[in-house]
């Protein structure tokens, strides 16, 4: 019997096994953070506070020892060496609450929990980023794959990857890691 695998599925699955067994060699190479998973938790703040204007977006730049200074491992290994986190293992990838996701690294606003949607991928996926040119994508041809990696526009930190498979009304879905994030609850 002839089975069919939607693309999704595949290159998730086929993902998932690549990133498995590079997390296994980071977290072998790299000492532990004290943490239980990979995401950092809802109450982390971004290593820099600084405020999103969304007519100007100046540029945030560090040493990669500095970066290492102010990122835990984790987020150090996604934003700056565009790691990825293993699926259904980060802290937002599966959180409903209302609010705004920022850069982790600088504080850039990125993504709006409104066009966060159900992929079933095991990352947080977005329809759009909340403010027009905070998220800069670029060509990606890792893995053996060609795809579109974005980042946070003012400081260059690895977000993932954005994909022309998402619901209306674009059509794509940015498929983020959790580490790369803060979450910021809507004030009622």
């Amino acid at each position: 019997m002839k089975r069919t695998v939607d693309r999704r599925t595949f290159l998730g699955t086929l993902g998932t096994a690549f990133l498995t067994l590079a997390c296994r060699r980071t977290s072998e190479a790299a000492p532990s953070s004290g943490t239980t998973g990979p995401g950092p938790g809802p109450d982390v703040k971004p290593a820099l506070d600084l405020p999103a204007h969304p007519a100007l977006v100046d540029t945030v730049t560090h040493t990669p020892d500095e970066w290492r200074k102010l990122l835990e491992p984790a987020r150090y290994r996604v934003l700056r060496e565009q790691g990825t986190e293993v699926a259904f293992t980060g802290a937002y990838w599966n959180d409903h609450r209302d609010g705004t996701f920022r850069c982790a690294a600088c504080g850039l606003l990125l993504f709006d929990a409104h066009d966060k949607f159900e992929s079933g991928t095991g990352w947080p996926s977005y329809t759009r980023p909340a403010v027009d040119g905070h998220v800069a994508k670029s060509k990606d041809a890792s893995l053996g794959m060609d795809r579109d990696e974005v980042h946070c526009a003012r400081c260059g930190g690895h977000l993932g990857h954005v994909f022309d498979d998402g619901p209306p009304p674009t059509g794509l879905r940015y498929c983020i890691n959790s580490a790369s994030l803060i979450f910021e609850g809507r004030q009622p």
